[in-house]
């Protein structure tokens, strides 16, 4: 998904994340004047990447994917480490819509603010693989199916002992914008519901994450993927 650049998949990852990809224009991909496909290396308009290769990317540096109460305040849970992997299924000519399958997203070192919490225990994606697109303009979407939501689950240590908070999207997808300006997929205040857990889960979930360079693992050197 371009160099491109839980909880529910959130992610990614968490397509969350990953195995995939905030706002940016549509002109953050450009096309080329020859024919190039949707997906190339280790340039825009340069190589196609095949099909069955393997995208990787982890957090941008220096970043955290976060899983906040709301849109704009700081409660909720933070994570250093998180990242994807997917794998290419199709990559048309542009411009198109490449598609692929978020194989893995994981999150780790995850801390907590929220009141009466005291500790992450683990922030886990469910019922991957998820269906990933990319288009040309950019335009990142993960999609569950019925038989398998986007879910996360969210295990937290608090006052009164380990609770499970789970959580699932109001449309069964999540999406995101891949820039090539700086070779990243970024997700931003993706809503997530809670669907079960006691009352310390908060309600909803906004999922925020960058993940950068995004990188043709099946390729010699990981190059740089670009959106076209």
């Amino acid at each position: 998904m371009p160099r491109y650049g839980r909880i529910g998949a959130g992610l990614a990852a968490l397509a969350l994340l990953t195995g995939l990809v905030g706002a940016a224009p549509a002109t953050a991909a450009p096309t080329t004047a020859l024919a190039s496909a949707v997906l190339t290396y280790p340039t825009p308009g340069g190589t196609a990447v095949s099909v069955g290769d393997v995208i990787q990317a982890s957090l941008r540096s220096g970043t955290n994917a976060t899983f906040y109460s709301s849109t704009s305040g700081t409660t909720g849970i933070r994570c250093a480490a998180s990242s994807f992997s997917a794998k290419v299924l199709t990559n048309p000519t542009a411009p198109g819509t490449a598609t692929e399958s978020l194989t893995a997203q994981s999150f780790s070192s995850c801390t907590t603010n929220v009141f009466g919490t005291t500790g992450v225990q683990s922030v886990t994606v469910n019922n991957l693989p998820y269906t990933t697109s990319v288009t040309s303009a950019g335009v990142v979407k993960i999609s569950g199916t019925a038989a398998a939501p986007i879910q996360s689950t969210v295990v937290l240590n608090s006052l009164l002992g380990t609770i499970t908070c789970v959580y699932r999207t109001g449309t069964n997808t999540l999406t995101g914008t891949a820039s090539n300006a700086t070779n990243s997929i970024s997700f931003t205040n993706q809503a997530l519901t809670k669907f079960s857990g006691p009352s310390l889960c908060f309600g909803t979930a906004y999922f925020t994450a960058s993940y950068s360079p995004v990188r043709d693992t099946s390729k010699t050197g990981s190059p740089a993927v670009y959106v076209n």
